[in-house]
């Protein structure tokens, strides 16, 4: 192995592969409303596959693709394994029903790049759904203001988390890359500031943006698109 993909394999092992349960559920609800089932999910920085494992029964082919193979990926996750601060997937054009990257574009050099490959791998008429730490939070606001970074991107985050974005961001990303029907989730849970407490979950319901840790955009291929 040469050092520049030891260096990829020691990075995108320090997020260990895995996400919280509120993003995978917020993921599988912004699914559900728009799939109604059947054809391929590509799950982009799928990790562990925990996120396409819980999606696998809406879908005939499951395609996961990541620097590394993480311990425990389904056998029945098709295995992609490639550098996502390459330049192009490598996959055929128009393939995914589905494209996900959840807790993925933060750790990449170039999210503009990255989103264009995430359209440009979607079918005709598919969605494109990326999540990402919510920097709009009462906590990462409050994080900025004392420690001059967002929560999520503090000294012990990095080299994993190298780009933070906020909804606006998400929003330019996927209308730059040709994507519409753009709607914005939250995870609904997040931490009071300057504790390890989380927030009651109806308060993360009344208020998500402020509330919740982490956002996510889903948005869709034109039927015409390439």
């Amino acid at each position: 192995m040469t050092a520049g993909a030891m260096a990829l394999d020691a990075r995108a092992r320090l997020s260990r592969g895995t996400s919280g349960e509120a993003i995978y559920t917020m993921v599988e609800a912004l699914v559900a409303a728009r799939h109604t089932g059947g054809g391929t999910l590509i799950d982009v920085g799928c990790g562990t596959g925990t996120m396409a494992a819980r999606l696998a029964d809406r879908f005939d082919r499951c395609i996961g693709v990541d620097a590394v193979r993480y311990e425990g990926l389904p056998e029945a996750v098709e295995f992609v394994a490639h550098d996502l601060d390459a330049p192009r997937l490598p996959l055929d054009t128009g393939l995914g029903a589905v494209v996900s990257a959840v807790e993925t574009i933060e750790h990449l050099e170039n999210p503009w790049a990255f989103v264009r490959e995430l359209a440009r791998v979607a079918a005709p008429g598919g969605w494109v759904v990326i999540t990402t730490p919510n920097q709009l939070s009462v906590l990462s606001k409050m994080t900025l203001v004392l420690k001059n970074g967002f929560n999520a991107f503090q000294a012990a985050s990095y080299p994993a988390h190298r780009t933070a974005l906020l909804e606006v961001d998400l929003r330019r990303l996927v209308a730059d890359a040709g994507l519409g029907a753009a709607a914005v989730g939250y995870s609904g849970e997040g931490r009071w500031p300057l504790t390890g407490r989380h927030y009651p979950r109806a308060l993360g319901r009344w208020w998500p943006r402020g509330c919740s840790d982490n956002v996510a955009i889903a948005a869709r291929k034109p039927d015409g698109g390439r």
